[in-house]
This record gives C-alpha cells, sequence and structure tokens, in this order.
C-alpha cells in the first residue's frame, strides 16, 4: 500500500479526540492560507458552540459568518494578511520570535521538516513559517499524512518548537487587529485552542 494511502487509512483509526485536533488545526489552516469562499462561509454560518471559551468563540465565528460575504471576507483577509505593501498582521513565525523574516526559527523549522519527511509544498510561495503552513503541519503529524501519526512525544516537540512560542500571541493580535471583524472571532478560537493544547501538552 502506498505511503500516503497508509496515512488516510491509520487516520480513520485514530482517537476521536486526535481526529477532532486535526480537524481544528485544519480549520485554522484553511481560514488563515486563503479567505472562505461562499460555501465555506456558510458552514461556519451552522457553527454551533457550548459554554466553554471555545465553544463561546466558535458559536460568535458563526454568527459573524452568517452576516458576512464573500467580498467582505476578501477584503478582511487582503487588510489583515496581504496589504498595499504589507498587511496589518505579518503571520511568520520569525517575525513573531526574532522582529524579522527569514530568521534562524525558519531555519530551525525546515531543518525539522526535513526530519520529520514533511516537503514544502511547491505550490506556495509563503515561507514555512507562516501561520497556516505550521497548523497544517501539525494536523499532519497528528494523521499520519507524513508516514505514521507522530507520538505524543514528537507532536509536543513540534508544537513547543513551532506553534506555541509564538501563535498565541499572534491569535491575539488577530482578536485585536483594527480590521478583524470575523476574524476577530477566529483569533479567539486560535487563541482559546492552542491554550487548551498547551495545557494538554504539560500535562502529557
Amino acid at each position: 500500500m502506498p505511503v500516503d494511502e497508509a496515512a488516510r487509512e491509520v487516520a480513520h483509526t485514530l482517537a476521536q479526540e486526535d481526529a477532532l485536533r486535526a480537524q481544528m488545526y485544519r480549520f485554522l489552516a484553511r481560514l488563515l492560507a486563503a479567505p472562505p469562499d461562499q460555501a465555506l462561509l456558510k458552514n461556519i454560518s451552522e457553527m454551533k458552540g457550548d459554554e466553554t471559551d471555545l465553544g463561546k468563540s466558535m458559536e460568535s465565528f458563526g454568527k459573524l459568518a452568517a452576516k458576512t460575504d464573500v467580498a467582505r471576507a476578501d477584503q478582511e483577509y487582503h487588510d489583515l494578511f496581504i496589504g498595499v505593501a504589507r498587511g496589518e498582521l505579518l503571520p511568520y513565525g520569525s517575525y513573531y520570535l526574532t522582529g524579522f523574516l527569514h530568521e534562524k526559527p525558519l531555519a530551525k523549522l525546515r531543518n525539522d521538516m526535513a526530519q520529520l519527511g514533511i516537503a514544502r509544498d511547491a505550490d506556495h510561495k509563503e515561507p514555512e513559517d507562516h501561520i497556516a503552513a505550521v497548523m497544517d503541519m501539525m494536523a499532519g503529524l497528528i494523521t499520519g499524512e507524513f508516514g505514521v501519526p507522530a507520538s505524543l512525544a514528537e507532536q509536543k516537540q513540534f508544537f513547543e518548537a513551532h506553534i506555541s512560542s509564538w501563535a498565541g500571541h499572534f491569535f491575539a493580535d488577530l482578536e485585536g487587529a483594527k480590521s478583524s471583524v470575523l476574524y476577530a472571532a477566529l483569533g479567539s478560537i486560535g487563541r482559546s485552542f492552542i491554550e487548551i493544547e498547551t495545557t494538554a501538552f504539560a500535562m502529557s
């Protein structure tokens, strides 16, 4: 069986908790990589939450999505992450950790990617330490997309090296950004999720 088919087969047997974790990482990655299309906005608008901080943020996100059209979502994404010269936020690990792009955190990530068998997507021009990319990588480690599911220790090592060290700050900035409306709620979701993952890994 080819590696990618084997990985998908393993993913089907993941514990429900891990499958939900991977789904959340993928969800964040998708919305941080590009603005939502109409189908995704509709799906988000149907989201329901619970009384947890994460659940309340998801409920708020759903309500905002119901009031947002594709053009407004696209403009918000552009203002936040692209801009004329640059967006309001620079969603890169190197920038958050050093104040500059293409610094040592990116080099370390590339080294760890090579060791874990994670190849750069040739279709993506962004540096690998873009927030969407590291969210996607974490999901792949959980599901076994790069071979077999990473052990909890391997997940923890990647998370602490390339996510928890800066992603919480990024999501907090996204919550408070001037251009954020729909994405402010996504920032709340991301911040709460990173806090949950940080606590869980600390207890492992």
